[in-house]
Order: structure tokens, then sequence, then C-alpha cells
């Protein structure tokens, strides 16, 4: 893609990092057929190419970007299918990151759209916070019928139940059942153990059956991509370092294997630590270290390898790839892996690769495009008729869940209960 930075653009960091991603471009449109907006609005400034060019057009223009411009970026999932498919290696999760922050900078959103951004950007990375917020969402339910699209998109993620905190996310060592063959931190994360703490709970009786120490480490919070995706750079940044900083007293102490993380949208995000904090001397290779230790659960399974798995039940489970862990993180066989070794009978799930419409904070700013492509998604699940479907990812379970009457788990559990744990709560209830 031709591009007509000036020297003096090009002087910025960030502006030469953003020409040469854009300079990678042909602008083929192969990646058109894997990019989930564009399978639903068909609109050519809703593709991967054509974001390029509107990513351009207002880094060159050096001007605060029009309403139209940010609607289309607005409009992005960050699935990154189009990076992995394209054979031009265009890296565009970072560009799309960057035009983000740009908007964040230069833009003035209207003001219903600022006070939702910035009430999401407070609320969801706070446990406490969110917990709160759920528990004023459960008395609104009755009235979600008059209330606009992005307060019932909400609305859904409120569970029927109260949800008491977990304690395994406490600051701790949780000691390995027998030898140890390693030591890890796990990532509690934030909205994840708010929604649903039987996740941590396995990922925790999971990892000590198997030999691993788990350490909780105080300090650490939210990964920062709720932040991150809604380009506020400076919250951001400051997740980011309150977690390096608890990991690296832990490396710099009794050393650490991994970082465990068992939620794929904050897997992408821990692992990309190092080009974060890449422009801050302070923190560059602090960043660098704990992103070359960050695994999803299923990584260090699949190390470990699981021992005596055995089917509790003949269940077939649809096992669906959430984007930050098939197209980010490019882990696509070792869930799926675990989960025939402990017997249960997978089912392929058509067109498995396009994205359920989650995507972090995307399925209330977007509801419209993320109920396309939450029906688009259940349809085909439907297809295959599963007993359970498997997921690796909060998101993607929350929004699964909400449109189908098959219940939704996170592989982990399955995994746990393959192996001595208790029966997840989805299939228990």
């Amino acid at each position: 893609m031709r591009t007509k930075f000036s020297q003096a653009q090009l002087a910025d960091p960030d502006i030469r990092q953003a020409a040469e991603i854009l300079r990678h471009c042909v602008e083929c449109g192969a990646a058109n057929a894997t990019c989930p907006s564009y399978l639903v609005l068909n609109d050519e400034n809703d593709s991967p190419r054509g974001r390029n060019r509107l990513i351009r057009d207002m880094l060159q223009g050096e001007r605060p970007p029009d309403s139209a411009t940010v609607a289309h970026i607005d409009l992005c999932l960050s699935c990154n299918a189009c990076t992995a498919l394209c054979l031009a290696k265009v890296d565009f999760m970072h560009l799309v990151d960057q035009a983000r922050g740009t908007i964040e900078k230069t833009y003035r959103r209207p003001l219903p759209d600022r006070l939702l951004r910035g009430i999401l950007a407070a609320v969801l990375p706070s446990p406490g916070l969110f917990r709160l917020a759920l528990m004023g969402s459960r008395l609104a339910r009755p009235f979600a019928a008059l209330m606009p699209g992005r307060l019932k998109g909400m609305l859904r993620l409120a569970p029927r139940r109260s949800v008491r905190p977990s304690p395994v996310d406490r600051p701790q060592v949780i000691a390995a059942e027998g030898p140890r063959w390693m030591r890890v931190a796990l990532l509690t994360g934030c909205v994840q153990q708010v929604l649903e703490p039987a996740i941590n709970e396995a990922t925790v009786r999971l990892l000590t059956r198997h030999g691993c120490d788990v350490m909780v480490a105080a300090g650490a919070g939210c990964c920062g991509a709720l932040t991150h995706h809604l380009g506020k750079t400076e919250p951001t940044e400051d997740a980011v370092r309150a977690n390096v900083a608890a990991w690296m007293r832990e490396v710099d102490g009794e050393g650490l294997d991994a970082v465990v993380v068992n939620a794929s949208g904050c897997g992408t995000m821990v692992k990309d630590y190092g080009h974060v904090l890449a422009g801050d001397p302070a923190w560059s290779e602090r960043g660098a270290r704990i992103a070359a230790l960050a695994r999803d659960v299923t990584e260090v399974m699949a190390e470990l390898g699981l021992r005596s798995p055995a089917c509790p039940e003949p269940l077939s489970v649809a096992y669906h790839p959430a984007c930050s862990l098939h197209h980010a993180q490019k882990v696509r066989d070792e869930p799926k892996r675990l989960l025939a070794d402990c017997g249960f009978i997978l089912k392929a799930i058509p067109e498995s690769h396009v994205c359920c419409g989650s995507a972090g904070s995307y399925s209330l700013l977007q509801p419209a495009v993320a109920d396309k492509l939450k029906e688009r998604k259940v349809a085909r699940i439907g297809w295959v008729a599963p007993d359970v479907v498997a997921a690796g990812n909060i998101g993607c379970m929350v929004q699964i869940a909400s449109a189908t009457e098959v219940p939704v788990v996170h592989t982990v559990e399955l995994l746990d209960w393959a192996t001595g744990g208790p029966k997840p709560p989805a299939l228990a209830g």
C-alpha cells in the first residue's frame, strides 16, 4: 500500500511503525473472506483492506478523524483472523490498536458514547465494582425490554444467581499435589472471576493435581486488554506495569516457569506486554520477559500431559476456538487434543474460525453486529447437535450461552472433571 508520510511524521516511532505495517499490505482483499464485520455488513470500509486505507489517511492527514472513519474502525472486532490469514504478514492487530489510541486522543465522541466507554473502562477491570454493577443489573432484568440495545447487552452479562468471590483468587501459593514439576503464576483476571469463579477453581485443581505450585501474586489484576481496545493508553500501561511488577518479584525470588492464563483474550494481551512497553526503557525488558513466560493453560497441560484421564460421561463436545486463542496466539491443536485424550467425542463446528461476536467489550458497544455474529455461531453449533460447548475464553462463553440451551463450559472445567475434579456447574445444574 502506498503511503505519503513526511519525514517529520516518520520521526515519530508510532507513525514509523504504522507506515511499515501499511507498506506490507498489497491490497489483495483475501482477508475479507474471514473478516466477521465484512461478512455481516458487506462494506469495503468494514474489511481489513478498507480499514488499512482509512487508518493510512487518518494518520497521514494529521487531523482529527471524521465520524465515519471512527465508526468503521470501531466496528473491527480485533479477532485477528485477517492477521492470521495474510500472506503479506500485515500486522493489523497492532495497527488497529494504534488507530484506536489516536482516535481516543484526537476525536471527541458524542456524550453518551463517552459516558458508556468511560463506565466500561472503570467498572469491567475492577472485580469489586463489576460485582456491584451486576447486583444492580439483576434488579433491572425485568425492565430489559424497555432499554436501549447497549443496556440490554449489559444486562445479559448479569448471572441470574449471586456469585460469591472465590478463595482461590486471593494472593497465595497453592502447593502441588505430590512432586513439584512447575511453579506458575495464575492470572485470576477481572470479569471472569466475577462471572464464573468455577473456572479459576478448576484451573487451580488441574494444575496442582499435575504437579504445579500455583501462585496468585499480590498486586496483579486486570491484564489491560479492556482499556487497550478502548484506545485508553495510560490506564492500559498502568495495569500492565502493575502485573509485570507483581510477577517479576516472583521471577526474581523463587522463580516462575510460566504465567498461566485461562482467558484467551487476556492471554493475547499478556503475550504482547513486550510490545506494549517497548517504548519505555525502564520497563521494556521486564515486559518482554513476562510476555515470554505467558502460556495458555492448555499449552501448559499439553506439556505436562494429563494423568490418567477418563471420560466421566460419554459426551459430545463442540469445541469453539476463541479468536484470541486460535488466530492471535495460534494455540489450535492443544485444546482439542486434550479433550480427545479425555475420551470426549469432539464435533467440529462449521466455520469455526468466524468470531462469535463477543470480542471483549465489543458486544456491549456494537450489539447489532455482535448479535448477528452470535446468531450465526449458535446456528452452526446447532447443526452438529453437541451435548456441550467448550471454549477457552469467558467472553465467548457468555456470548454463546446467551442464545442456546446447550451447556457452555470452559475447556479447563472438562479437563479437571476428567482427571478427578467435580462435574462442571453448567452440567451439574
